[in-house]
This record gives C-alpha cells, structure tokens and sequence, in this order.
C-alpha cells in the first residue's frame, strides 16, 4: 500500500492556442464506471465540440494487482492527446482520477508537436487546479481502559504521531486511533506497559487517511 495523491476538489482549465480552444478537467473517480460516466458526462456538455481525449488512473483494491490505466485520443492523431495528458497525470502523483480534454477547433492546423503540447498543457493546468491530498496507510486500533490511564495513553498516543478518530466515554474509555502500521506494535507495547497490562486493544485493519 503505497501512499499516493487524491484530488479533493475539481480542476479545470482553459487554454487557447492559434484559436482552438482546450478545456481540461480533472475529477475524482474509484472506479472506471465513474470515469467513463465523467467522460460521458463532457461529451454532451460540450456536445458540438469534435473531440472529448482522456485519460485515467484507478487503484485496484487487491495488493500486488497493476492499477487501471486508460487513454484515449478520441480522433485526434495517435499518441497526441490522450498518452501525453496520461503522462501529466502520472507525473503529478494523482490516483483514483480522470482527466477530460475537450478541444473546439479554431481552423488552424497546430500539428503533431503542437497538439501534444497544446493537450498536455491543458491537462497540467487542470491537474494544478485541483485541490490536492496525500493518502498514506495507517492501522485502525480500538483502544479500551480504564480513566485512570487517560493521561498516560494520551501522551503516549501523541508522542507515537498517531490520531484519535473517535472516543466513547462510559464506563470505560474507548478510543479509536489511526497510526503507522510500522509503528503500531511498539505503540501497543508502551500502552500495555504504561497500564499495567489492562488495556484491551483490538487492530481494525489498515485504511487510507489523509496526511
């Protein structure tokens, strides 16, 4: 489980080069349906333009299995829009994401090079435009113990960088903690140790949290 960058507000961009007009967004997506429904979405927004290029990258939930990567250059000659738009996604981190170029042509022919960079700046200024956030892993732990020990386990949880999601306070404590997996065991060694061996914990598995 790699940490990787989520978008966490929409991007879009205009540019304009030799009349034609490139208009990029960037969403967030987690699957390819979504993707495709996005993609579907643009076509009839921007029903009278002749081109609607993509790209996308989508995690896959199963370790070790490759994430879903897709370009398209819809009509545009091959390896001009939708592969340089997939390689400006690529290099800013982003997953779980789909970008859409819809171009309105402006009677002037901009050429291989052209279109690559004219397609790629698009996708660069919508990717720049969307907020932004790292995801990394972290282990999802109940804690449960007694009052006395609320002291001592704060200082303990903060001193370990981990967070507190949630807490119930009855007739014991309870708190839900996120933290990083590799520290997680020497964590649950000093809370044991700082409670005398009462604390009960349970690990809830790893989830993605926003750094």
């Amino acid at each position: 489980m790699e940490p990787y960058i989520c978008v966490t507000k929409p991007g879009d961009a205009v540019i304009e080069v030799k009349r034609s007009k490139f208009i990029g967004a960037v969403r967030s997506v987690s699957s390819e349906e979504e993707a495709l429904s996005f993609l579907e979405g643009e076509r009839k927004k921007y029903h009278d333009a002749k081109h609607h290029c993509s790209a996308y990258i989508i995690r896959t939930p199963g370790p070790g299995q490759p994430d879903i990567v897709h370009s398209s250059d819809d009509g545009e000659p091959s390896g001009t829009a939708g592969k340089p738009m997939l390689e400006a996604v690529e290099k800013s981190g982003l997953k779980d994401v789909v970008c859409v170029v819809t171009r309105y042509f402006g009677g002037i022919l901009l050429g291989t090079g052209g279109l690559v960079r004219a397609y790629t700046d698009a996708a660069k200024a919508a990717v720049e435009a969307a907020g932004k956030a790292k995801m990394c892993p972290a282990e999802k732990i109940e804690l449960v113990f007694d009052y006395t020990h609320t002291g001592r386990v704060d200082n303990i949880i903060n001193g370990a960088s981990c967070r507190r999601r949630d807490a119930d306070y009855t007739d014991v404590v309870r708190y839900v903690v996120t933290c990083d997996p590799e520290g997680s065991e020497s964590m649950i060694r000093a809370l044991l140790e700082a409670t005398a061996g009462s604390l009960k914990y349970e690990k809830k598995g790893l989830i993605w949290t926003e750094q």
